[in-house]
C-alpha cells in the first residue's frame, strides 16, 4: 500500500540513512517531505494535508518535537527516532507509541513498517493510536518543561538561528516584536509577547510589563521607583525605561531571587 511519509530530522546523515532504509524496507512508500525543525514543520503541517506516517527525531535544532504536536493535531501514526533516556522510553511503551533507537537498524525499521501496515486510515486502531500519542505528548511536555532554545529568524533567503540564551530582552514597538541580544543585535519576531512568554523558560525570563520581557542575566540594577514600582536597568541599552508595575513587584522579587 502506498503511504505518504514525512521525516523530521535535523541531522542530514541520519535523515539520509532513514530515507535509504525506508527505500529498502517499504519501497512502495512515498516520502513527501523531509523537514529539519519545529518551525518549518509547523509551517508544513499548516499548509499541507496530513501524511500517513511521520518519522521524527525528538531533539531538533530549534526545540523538541513535542512542540510540533502541541500545536498540530496529528491524524496519523508517529514513529519517534530517539536516543532518549529509559524513563521516556517507558512512557512510549506504556502508551503504545512506536519508537526507533538510534542508530536505526533495518530490522527495527522493518518491524515498525509491518506494524504501521496493519493500520487502515479509518479503523479504530489508528484512532486509538492517535489518542495515545496525544496523551503521551501531554505527559512528556509536563515532565520535560519544554521551552525554546532557539528561534529561526527569516532574513532574505535564509533562516538565522537565534539562541534564546543570547537574548537580553524582548519588546514591542509600534506593533512589531523585537528581540535584542547581549551584543545589541536586533531581530524581528513574528509572535506577540503573550505567545513568546509561553515558549520561554519562566525561571530565566520575566514579563516586566505589557511592552517588555527581560532576561534575568540582563538585569544590572533595580531601583525603587515612585508608586511602589521598580525601575530596571539592563546591561544593554533599551529604547525607554523599563518599569515593573506595583502589581508585579512581588512576583518579580520572587522570580529574581529564585
Amino acid at each position: 500500500m502506498i503511504r505518504k511519509i514525512v521525516i523530521i530530522e535535523d541531522e542530514a546523515i541520519a535523515a539520509q540513512n532513514l530515507v535509504r532504509l525506508l527505500a529498502e524496507t517499504a519501497p512502495q512508500w512515498q516520502i513527501v517531505a523531509t523537514l529539519q525543525g519545529v518551525e518549518d514543520s509547523l509551517e508544513w503541517f499548516q499548509q499541507n494535508p496530513s501524511p500517513d506516517v511521520v518519522f521524527t527525531d525528538i531533539h531538533l535544532a530549534d526545540g523538541l518535537a513535542f512542540n510540533i504536536f502541541n500545536n498540530v493535531k496529528m491524524e496519523c501514526p508517529v514513529v519517534f527516532t530517539t536516543a532518549y533516556d529509559q524513563y521516556a522510553l517507558q512512557a512510549f511503551q506504556a502508551n503504545g507509541i512506536d519508537y526507533l533507537l538510534k542508530p536505526i537498524s533495518k530490522d527495527a525499521l522493518l518491524k515498525s513498517v509491518e506494524k504501521i501496515e496493519r493500520f487502515s486510515v479509518n479503523n479504530s486502531t489508528t484512532e486509538n493510536y492517535v489518542s495515545q500519542l496525544d496523551a503521551m505528548v501531554k505527559l512528556m511536555t509536563q515532565q520535560s518543561h519544554v521551552y525554546k532554545s532557539f528561534f529561526l529568524i527569516p532574513w532574505k533567503d535564509r533562516l538565522i538561528p537565534l539562541a534564546v540564551s543570547d537574548i537580553a530582552y524582548l519588546f514591542v514597538n509600534d506593533g512589531v516584536t523585537r528581540a535584542v541580544t547581549f551584543n545589541e543585535q536586533n531581530y524581528v519576531l513574528d509572535e506577540p509577547l503573550e505567545l513568546l512568554m509561553k515558549q520561554l523558560d519562566p525561571d530565566q525570563f520575566f514579563r516586566a510589563n505589557r511592552q517588555y520581557i527581560v532576561s534575568k542575566k540582563a538585569v544590572r540594577d533595580i531601583v525603587m521607583w515612585f508608586g511602589s514600582k521598580l525601575r530596571l536597568t539592563l546591561s544593554v541599552p533599551t529604547p525607554e525605561q523599563i518599569v515593573v508595575s506595583k502589581a508585579n513587584v512581588t512576583d518579580f522579587k520572587a522570580w529574581f531571587t529564585k
